[in-house]
């Protein structure tokens, strides 16, 4: 297999990985986290004027860790759609430039194709057909993985995705930002069942519910609904009782529609990408379903999780074996379906 640089500048980590044969010779991610801390949120400017300033660090020190020249590199990849414009342009900007510095093939890569070869990167044999729940602060998507560039999306919230979700109920019970970590960390601490929460339903045109989309604006309102009750009745809010039944919650509602997508379809794997998919009530749930279901539920480890390099390059690996490259004149794309992936190429 190609051994591929990938940049990863999509929201707010710059991340360079080389990878080899599904296997990481290097990758280097720089958080912005703290940074954006204090605005209780990602802002957007502020998040591309770091790329710019760590990018070059990012690409020297993923060169120096896999121990390889320029020469050894077959192509260069970067993250081109979905994510914030500025930002991804960054990526883009300086993929591009180090294809024409070192005649490298370019490759712009969609960045929920990359959380689906996150998967690749601890089970290196696994194949498709097989079933992705992508589950991140901006998506909450089943996916059906039916070959290299050729996906259907089969269920996707229909609101807030899970993370964000998870960001607002934790800005609610002033736990700060991120919300994910501190929320998973606090539910050990508390009770999931004190609270009994609704997980979302979104209903069709014709009656009943649909099987595998999600809903979680209404969840959040209930939190914040039961919230200002609780401070009616108390001086001090039960803040691990009210964490863990919002994501015990959370978890319940996305392992139904995950299971159920993967019966119907006669799919016996399951991959889990995005940085939710690091939530401990989630992984407990999903993994239990999926023993009795007889189903094979493939976690990445925790740093693959979060937005990386290694699992863009990763993707970028397998298409440019296959001869898919992108053109020098390949833009970027705040929003794009993953379904499109293969119009990122001009196959050889």
């Amino acid at each position: 297999m190609a051994i591929v640089l990938g940049i990863e500048t999509s929201c707010d980590e710059t991340s360079v990985a080389i990878v080899r044969d599904r296997q990481v010779l290097s990758n280097i991610v720089s958080s912005q986290i703290e940074i954006h801390q204090q605005y209780g949120g990602v802002v957007p400017e502020i998040a591309s004027r770091r790329h710019v300033e760590m990018v070059n660090w990012a690409i020297e020190q993923a060169m120096q860790e896999a121990t390889l020249t320029w020469k050894e590199i077959d192509g260069i990849a970067a993250t081109c759609a979905p994510g914030l414009v500025g930002a991804l342009l960054v990526g883009v900007t300086a993929g591009k430039t180090l294809s024409l510095l070192h005649e490298k093939p370019f490759l712009g890569v969609h960045h929920l194709e990359g959380h689906i070869y996150a998967s690749y990167l601890s089970e290196p044999s696994l194949q498709p057909p097989f079933l992705c729940l992508l589950v991140s602060g901006g998506h909450t998507s089943l996916i059906y993985v039916k070959a290299c560039g050729h996906y259907e999306t089969l269920g996707q919230t229909r609101d807030d995705a899970a993370g964000e979700a998870f960001d607002k109920v934790a800005r609610l019970l002033n736990l700060g930002y991120p919300g994910g970590p501190v929320i998973d960390r606090l539910s050990k601490e508390g009770n999931s069942r004190a609270f009994p929460l609704p997980e979302g339903q979104v209903s069709l045109p014709e009656g009943g519910f649909h099987p595998y989309d999600s809903s979680f604006s209404g969840l959040k309102t209930a939190v914040l609904r039961l919230t200002q009750k609780l401070q009616q009745e108390t001086d001090t809010l039960p803040i691990p009782d009210l964490a863990a039944s919002f994501q015990d919650t959370v978890a319940r509602a996305l392992t139904k529609r995950t299971i159920a997508c993967a019966l119907n379809y006669g799919l016996n794997a399951i991959a889990i990408g995005g940085g939710v998919a690091a939530n401990s009530s989630l992984r407990h749930h999903l993994q239990a379903a999926a023993h009795t279901h007889n189903l094979n539920v493939y976690f990445p480890p925790l740093k693959f999780c979060t937005d990386n390099a290694a699992m863009i390059a990763c993707a970028a690996a397998e298409h440019l074996d296959r001869g898919h490259t992108s053109s020098l004149q390949l833009g970027v794309q705040s929003r794009m379906p993953i379904s499109d992936v293969m119009k990122l190429y001009e196959v050889s």
